[in-house]
């Protein structure tokens, strides 16, 4: 018991199964003389099957259902980005033909992402004009902050640096599920874009009865409600907060004060990301030594709210997946005494060992199951990793035609694979 078959790690779970099935994959390819991206290809659920039913029980006890993707597409995009054909018929054979060992693997994925059962967020406008918004999950650098700033500030039309985010505080907002299976941006950004419409209905509504116009004359621009093509006729945000909440007098039968909300939002099932990893590297003969020479990766999240915090989820996730691939292994003596317990012993890749670029692409194809078509990403560079990196592999040693099973490797297992059959 004291041997942990896994660690906490990004995408735990997933990479081991989608390694499992990729690998049969190129088993399968081989036998039937197939190129590795064909045969997947021909097993691709396509566009008009979804939403497609599993039957499987996922993560959150529900029947798992693909809900929406274009699997062809993200290949073709992957393909195309990385030049694969060219690769494979042309620049590939020429670079053995000079010895090298140059390979290339190709896989497609699929990332459980936005699972319930449930997130919640409030959304308020105080006095000065500054939003607050506040949510129960936690963030540890996925940006959420960003994110849920940006999808606030598009309804009420306030300026980022006056929007205040605050996640996982229970004296803020009580009640949430957590952070984790890539959930935040499509289960508690969903409930920040419920609550910033009920406030944002609140607000036009206010507005309306201030500046004596009827409601859809109001637009929300730059922390002010003003009338449509007159913006002389305005009231900014602040001031309309304050007369939200009166001190004196009366308010209207079913009139809430503030200029704030609360709203939940809990998915049916979780929502499915997906894509296409393809790398080449190549592998020193004598010392084993792996370099990955081009990475390509095209993912599909549904709606992209912040491209720039995407491509950051993929490249760490790739940074991980790398790890899982050629490096990273918790090891025991016979005792179960684990013997790598430190970052002097534990190996990690370095900057070094990540490839020179790469090359990112999208597809987007919105969820269905919530309004702003939003699907999770903070797994994905993570997943395909590995079954990428020992496919390439075994493409690098075809005169070996290695059959490898097991990740992580590394240049002395890499060596024994290659060695022991040939000493049988």
């Amino acid at each position: 018991t004291n041997k942990m078959v896994v660690t906490p790690v990004r995408g735990a779970g997933r990479t081991y199964g989608v390694f499992v099935m990729e690998r049969l994959m190129d088993l399968a390819a081989k036998k039937l003389g197939m190129d590795p991206s064909a045969i997947r290809e021909k097993n691709f659920i396509q566009p008009d099957q979804f939403p497609f039913k599993t039957g499987i029980t996922g993560q959150d006890f529900v029947e798992n259902v693909l809900d929406s993707g274009n699997y062809p597409e993200t290949m073709r995009k992957a393909k195309e980005i990385i030049g694969y054909d060219h690769l494979v018929k042309e620049e590939l054979p020429k670079l053995r033909a000079q010895g090298k060992h140059v390979g290339i693997g190709i896989v497609s994925f699929v990332e459980g992402t936005g699972v319930g059962p449930y997130e919640g967020a409030r959304v308020s406008i105080d006095s000065g004009g500054k939003m607050l918004v506040a949510t129960g999950i936690s963030s540890q650098g996925q940006g959420h902050f960003t994110a849920l700033a940006q999808i606030a500030a598009e309804q009420l039309g306030i300026k980022m640096e006056n929007i205040r985010v605050v996640t996982g505080d229970t004296g803020i907002f009580h009640w949430g599920a957590g952070t984790f299976a890539s959930r935040g941006a499509a289960v508690a950004g969903t409930a920040v874009h419920k609550a910033a419409l009920l406030v944002r209905e609140k607000t036009i509504r206010l507005a309306a009865r201030v500046l004596q116009v009827p409601e859809d004359q109001i637009e929300l621009v730059d922390g002010k409600a003003q009338v449509k093509g007159a913006a002389g006729q305005a009231i900014i945000l602040g001031e309309l907060a304050s007369k939200s909440n009166p001190s004196r007098g009366t308010i209207e039968p079913g009139v809430e004060p503030g200029l704030e909300a609360t709203a939940y939002f809990g998915p049916p099932y979780g929502a499915t990301g997906q894509g296409c990893e393809i790398m080449v590297v190549e592998a020193d003969p004598e010392t084993y030594e792996v370099k990955i020479k081009r990475f390509a990766l095209v993912h599909d999240c549904g709606t992209v709210i912040n491209p720039l915090i995407v491509e950051g989820q993929v490249q760490g996730g790739v940074s991980l997946g790398i790890g899982n691939s050629f490096y990273e292994q918790m090891v025991y003596d016979e005792n179960g005494q684990l013997l790598n317990a430190s970052l002097m012993d534990y190996l990690i890749p370095m900057a070094t060992d990540m490839p020179a670029r790469m090359e990112l692409g999208h597809v987007e194809t919105p969820s269905p199951l919530n309004p702003l078509g939003i699907k999770g990403v903070g797994e994905a560079g993570a997943i395909p990793t590995p079954a990428c990196f020992v496919q390439a592999l075994e493409s690098a040693f075809p005169e070996y035609n290695l059959e490898i099973n097991t990740v992580p490797l590394s240049p002395s297992k890499l060596f024994h694979i290659i060695k022991e059959p040939a000493k049988k």
